[in-house]
């Protein structure tokens, strides 16, 4: 969930942010494309953080946009912020996307192998040596995986809240846990409640 133009789309509402959060959130985007060098990028959903986003996208973002896209295929699933297609933002769209065994989709369904899904915004948060620390994580069982969010001004959902166990039904998961050198894992039953 890239959420981008969350900035505008507050300020619009008269709720003023830093407007640059969709050039913060391009910017990650765009190390990690050239470290990786992806054939496919699939954005899950929420690329924007509303129907109008695209529309206020500026040129600089927009040229940023355009040259990721570049020699690659680029998928926009629909998500529950943006579920049209958007005009003049490259890519191609789709509800879901199937790759062999591996189902990309925004929202978790009810049960699902080989499902990639977005829209929960994992966090999870765990204590050690008597501090509290909370980071956005991956969420998976070994059959399917929720991702973070990607988006600068994205916030996140406690791996523990209900939402989750709705789509992992036990704490038999692992929460991927970002940090800034290295990703951790830690059993979903570790995870400390919000």
């Amino acid at each position: 969930d890239l959420h981008l133009e969350k900035g505008s789309s507050f300020a619009a509402r008269g709720v003023l942010l830093p407007p640059y959060d969709t050039a913060a959130t391009l910017a990650r985007l765009a190390a990690l494309i050239a470290r990786y060098m992806p054939r496919v990028v699939v954005a899950l959903g929420d690329s924007f953080h509303d129907g109008r986003g695209p529309g206020r996208l500026a040129d600089t973002d927009r040229a940023t946009l355009r040259g990721l896209q570049r020699g690659r295929d680029w998928v926009w699933i629909a998500g529950n912020h943006d579920p049209d297609p958007a005009e003049n933002i490259g890519g191609r769209f789709a509800a879901t996307l199937t790759l062999g065994a591996l189902t990309f989709r925004h929202q978790p369904a009810e049960s699902a192998t080989g499902e990639i899904a977005g829209h929960l915004h994992p966090v999870a948060r765990v204590s050690r040596r008597g501090r509290s620390v909370s980071r956005r994580c991956f969420a998976a069982d070994g059959d399917r995986i929720v991702m973070p969010a990607f988006g600068a001004y994205a916030g996140g959902l406690n791996v523990r809240d209900r939402a989750f166990a709705a789509v992992f039904r036990t704490l038999a998961f692992t929460a991927h846990m970002l940090g800034v050198q290295r990703v951790y894992a830690v059993a979903g039953k570790n995870c400390l409640p919000d």
